[in-house]
């Protein structure tokens, strides 16, 4: 399963010299997964609502180039591996066709208690249309 998104970059995401701060490729990946999530026909508010928190479980970005303020970026992310336990992503962020950064992320699955749980057959079975 593959989805992307465009986002163009905010002034505040950037540093000093007009570079978006490394730390915010990941809540860009975050974007991503919740609109891929959406796009599949989930909410991820109403997951919530129903005690169903999917957290990251591990992470990892690796920069190649530099966005910049005013850019127009694209997003693409991948469900690579879905288990019980667990759904693993990978994201590619692109200004036209230059890659810019690449990541992974595992999420896993908890209860309203923090709670491990098996991830619910909905997400397991979930399609793009």
């Amino acid at each position: 399963m593959q989805h992307e998104i465009e986002i163009d970059v905010r002034y505040y995401e950037t540093d000093g010299q007009g570079i978006v701060h490394h730390a915010n490729y990941f809540q860009y990946f975050e974007l991503a997964r919740v609109k891929l999530l959406a796009a599949t026909g989930h909410d991820y508010a109403d997951l919530e609502r129903q005690g169903i928190f999917l957290v990251v479980h591990s992470i990892r970005c690796k920069y190649h180039l530099p966005a910049h303020f005013g850019d127009t970026l694209r997003i693409v992310t991948r469900v690579d591996r879905v288990t019980p336990g667990r759904i693993e992503h990978t994201y590619q962020v692109f200004r036209d066709v230059e890659l810019l950064a690449e990541g992974s992320s595992t999420i896993a699955c908890m209860d309203a208690e923090g709670t491990v749980r098996r991830i619910p057959k909905i997400l397991l079975e979930a399609e793009l249309p």
